[in-house]
């Protein structure tokens, strides 16, 4: 019986590193992307030279419909496979003023981080209470714990997954399962390419950012053994920043 790992905007960045991180602890990884196929492939070679395997899954996180047919046929005909990892990792940023903010871009954002953690989270939810164990990491952001000026509608989103993570930890915490999120700070991936390193770095007390592994190895945990009594926190690798 394979042991299987989904990790949700997983082509790229975090996600990537995430998913070379479970590979390491012999998961055979499920691949969620949105749009970006070549990335996404990268992604699965990557983790088949951690020797394991792999398999990608096209679909938008935020479209219940798209997730349920793709994500919800999966696991309706891979009854024989365990999902014990969840990574909820997909996200995107829409930064600006919220006085000038168009309603699309406040949706899109919320759409992607939060209900793109309801739609994926409850088909995984089934089998993990089946089997009594199970392990949900939600990435989130420290932009979700302090807010950040000119990100009302990413810090929203975020916010939202934070107690969303605490609550759902309450819920199934004598299933075996347990739910936390990690909060990164700045971290050099696609989606902080348009912020510089140098303007920051003087705020942030280890004096650099973060590299994606950094990430990844604190994901690694929380999904094992070793993370068994730790439920509903909110850890920041963020270089001490807050």
């Amino acid at each position: 019986m394979a042991k299987f790992a989904l990790v949700t905007g997983g082509s790229r960045g975090i996600g990537r590193a995430v998913c070379e991180e479970l590979a390491t602890m012999g998961y055979q990884i499920l691949i969620n992307y949105r749009s970006n196929k070549e990335e996404a492939e990268k992604t699965l070679e990557s983790v088949r030279q951690k020797g394991t395997d792999g398999l990608l899954m096209k679909f938008d996180v935020g479209n219940q419909k798209e997730t349920d047919e793709i994500l919800g046929d999966w696991i309706e005909k891979n009854s024989d496979h365990v999902l014990e990892i969840l990574v909820n990792n997909a996200g995107v940023r829409k930064d600006n003023l919220m006085m000038m903010m168009p309603p699309e871009e406040w949706r899109e954002v919320l759409n992607i981080s939060v209900d793109g953690f309801y739609n994926v989270t409850r088909l995984v939810l089934k089998g993990m209470i089946y089997n009594k164990y199970g392990r949900i990491i939600n990435i989130v952001s420290l932009s979700g714990i302090k807010g950040l000026p000119g990100q009302t509608n990413y810090s929203a989103s975020k916010a939202a997954v934070i107690g969303a993570t605490k609550a759902l930890a309450q819920e199934i915490g004598r299933r075996g399962i347990t739910v936390n999120a990690v909060a990164p700070g700045f971290i050099k991936t696609d989606m902080t390419q348009d912020i510089k390193e140098v303007d920051y770095k003087s705020i942030i007390p280890i004096g650099r950012f973060g590299e994606a592994k950094e990430v990844a190895d604190v994901v690694g945990f929380l999904a094992s053994t070793k993370a068994s009594y730790i439920t509903g926190e909110v850890i920041c690798v963020s270089g001490g920043l807050h």
